[in-house]
């Protein structure tokens, strides 16, 4: 395994976050593409992409989200990949792009089941702040970026 980091800002580097998230959420969580892509996946969307040997295993997407505040979301690793800290990567990879545009803090709404992945990585969650989704229970979390 010889994992790369990609930043994706362009097309082609995005269809390797699109393509991630349809193999490791969609088809394995029978969610639709519309429920799946939503208004945060325009051209302008940022996206990491860890690549093996140019394959497309896991990804993490980001966007502003008011001051100086990052969202980061739609974490996922090929299921042939987990348990090898790709996502992991793939957050830590993402607050450091965060850290460089200038961002403060870091937010995401975690899977109730994901919680303990993210609380590992100093996220502080928030349960008073539950997100209910279509597919997913969702609670609110949030890390200092210094």
């Amino acid at each position: 395994m010889s994992i790369q980091v990609m930043r994706a800002v362009e097309t082609w580097q995005h269809a390797g976050a699109y393509y991630a998230r349809i193999q490791a959420m969609a088809k394995q969580y029978h969610i639709t593409l519309r429920e799946e892509f939503d208004g945060h996946d325009t051209p302008d969307a940022k996206y990491i992409v860890l690549l093996d040997d140019d394959f497309p295993v896991a990804t993490c997407r980001l966007y502003e989200y008011g001051d100086k505040t990052m969202m980061l979301g739609r974490v996922v690793v090929l299921p042939e990949y987990r348990g090898k800290g790709l996502g992991r990567q793939a957050v830590m990879e993402a607050e450091k792009w965060a850290l460089a545009l200038g961002c403060t803090k870091a937010v995401l709404e975690s899977r109730d089941t994901a919680v303990g992945f993210y609380e590992k990585l100093g996220y502080a969650a928030y349960p008073d702040r539950i997100i209910h989704g279509g597919t997913f229970t969702c609670i609110y979390m949030e890390k200092s970026l210094y």
